[in-house]
C-alpha cells in the first residue's frame, strides 16, 4: 500500500516537473523572440534646425482697451419715453440714445415762461415810471431781480429736460441694450455700453530692466487667438513714468489703427515691441516642440547603425530645449539644439525614446514666418 501511495506521488510530481519545463521553455523562446522584434517604423514630418536672423523684440502679454469707453447712464431718475438705438450700432458723438418723460418739465417751463413774459412788461413799465420818478430806485432793482429769477428757472427746467435726452458723447459702437421702454430709470442705471474701436490701445507691461531699450514711436506687433495668423501692427504711444512698486515694471500704451474693428476692449493678446537691430537665432517649427509641465522636449532624428539588437535603422531620441520667443509658425530655441540636427515636427504624440520611424514630408504643411490665415 504504502509502494503504491509513493509511486503516485513520484508520478504525479514528474508530471508537474514535465509541465513546468515546458512553460519555462515556452516563455524563454517568447522572451527571446520579443528582443529580436522590431516594431514597424512610425511615419513622421521632420525638420532641419537651422540659424535664423530675426528681429530684436521684446514681448509681454497684452490686454485691449478702448480709446473712449463708457457705460451710458442718466444723470437724473425718470420713465423711459423713447429709445432710437439698436444694439450693436455704430453711433455718431451727439445721436440721441434714449429720451424720458419730460411731461411735467414742459409744463413747469411753459409756467415760468409765461411768469417771465409777465415780469418783463413788468420791467418794461417800472423802466418808463422811473424815467418820471414815478416809483422808486429799489421798485426798479426789484423789477430786475424778479425777471433775472424767472429766466433762472426756466434754464434750470431746460437743463433738467436736455439731461433726460441721452446722447451719445463721441462715436463709438454700441453694446447690448440693458433697459426697456416705459421703464422707470433711477440716476445712474446702466443703459447701454459704448466704446470707441478706432483707433483702440492696448497696454502691457515690461520689467524694469527693459525700460531703457523702448522708446514713443517704436513699431508693435500684436497678436491674438481670436484672428490666428493674423499681425495687427500699431505704434508704441505712451509709456508710464512710474513703475509699480510691487513688480518693479512699467506700464505701455500703444496704438492700433483697427479700421475693420477686428480689437475688441478685453481682448489678451502678445505684444511685440520691435528693437533695431537683428539677433541670431537657431529656429524649429513650433509644431516639433513637446511641451509637458516637467519642461518642453524635441525628438531629434538618428541614424543608428546596425548592431546585436538589430538592422541599421533611423530613430529618435527625446531632447530637453529651452524655448524662446515664438515668430509665426517657428520658436526660437535657447539651448538643447545645435544647427543642423534634425527633429521631428509631427506625430509626436506617438513616439517614445528610442522609437524607429520613417520620415514623410510630402504631407506635412510648410512652416513660416508670416501665415496667413488660410494656411493655418
Amino acid at each position: 500500500m504504502k509502494l503504491k501511495l509513493t509511486l503516485a506521488v513520484v508520478l504525479v510530481a514528474a508530471v508537474l516537473g514535465g509541465l513546468v519545463g515546458i512553460k519555462a521553455l515556452q516563455f524563454d523562446k517568447m522572451i527571446t523572440a520579443s528582443k529580436k522584434m522590431v516594431l514597424p517604423p512610425e511615419t513622421i514630418s521632420s525638420a532641419v534646425v537651422s540659424e535664423e536672423k530675426w528681429p530684436s523684440t521684446l514681448t509681454a502679454i497684452a490686454s485691449v482697451t478702448a480709446a473712449q469707453g463708457v457705460t451710458i447712464t442718466p444723470d437724473l431718475p425718470g420713465s423711459v419715453r423713447e429709445i432710437p438705438f439698436e444694439s450693436g450700432a455704430v453711433v455718431k458723438g451727439g445721436d440721441i440714445l434714449v429720451r424720458l418723460d419730460t411731461s411735467s418739465e414742459e409744463a413747469q417751463l411753459r409756467s415760468v415762461k409765461a411768469q417771465l413774459k409777465l415780469a418783463k412788461l413788468n420791467l418794461e413799465r417800472m423802466v418808463t415810471l422811473r424815467k418820471d420818478n414815478m416809483v422808486a430806485e429799489a421798485d426798479l432793482d426789484l423789477a430786475e431781480a424778479t425777471v433775472k429769477q424767472h429766466e433762472a428757472n426756466a434754464d434750470e427746467i431746460a437743463a433738467t429736460i436736455a439731461k433726460k435726452t441721452i446722447k451719445a458723447p463721441f462715436d463709438g459702437r454700441l453694446g447690448i441694450r440693458q433697459i426697456n421702454l416705459g421703464q422707470y430709470l433711477e440716476g445712474g442705471r446702466p443703459i447701454v455700453s459704448l466704446q470707441a474701436l478706432a483707433p483702440i490701445f492696448a497696454e502691457f507691461t515690461l520689467p524694469q530692466q527693459e525700460v531703457e531699450k523702448v522708446k514713443v514711436g517704436m513699431v508693435v506687433n500684436l497678436t491674438t487667438d481670436a484672428h490666428p495668423g493674423k499681425v495687427f501692427e500699431g505704434r508704441l504711444t505712451a509709456i508710464n513714468p512710474d513703475l509699480n512698486s510691487s513688480t518693479r515694471s512699467v506700464l505701455l500704451q500703444s496704438t492700433f489703427a483697427n479700421a475693420e474693428g477686428l480689437l475688441r476692449p478685453g481682448m489678451f493678446g502678445r505684444a511685440e515691441v520691435v528693437l533695431a537691430g537683428e539677433q541670431p537665432v537657431l529656429a524649429i517649427p513650433s509644431t516639433a516642440v513637446f511641451s509637458a509641465p516637467y519642461g518642453d522636449s524635441v525628438f531629434v532624428i538618428e541614424a543608428r547603425a546596425a548592431d546585436t539588437n538589430g538592422p541599421a535603422r533611423t530613430v529618435v531620441r527625446q531632447q530637453f530645449i529651452r524655448a524662446g520667443r515664438p515668430r509665426g509658425d517657428y520658436v526660437s530655441v535657447e539651448t538643447g539644439l545645435k544647427v543642423g540636427e534634425k527633429v521631428a515636427s509631427a506625430g509626436l504624440f506617438k513616439l517614445r525614446n528610442g522609437a524607429t520611424v520613417e520620415e514623410n514630408n510630402q504631407m506635412a504643411p510648410k512652416a513660416s514666418l508670416t501665415p496667413h490665415p488660410s494656411d493655418t
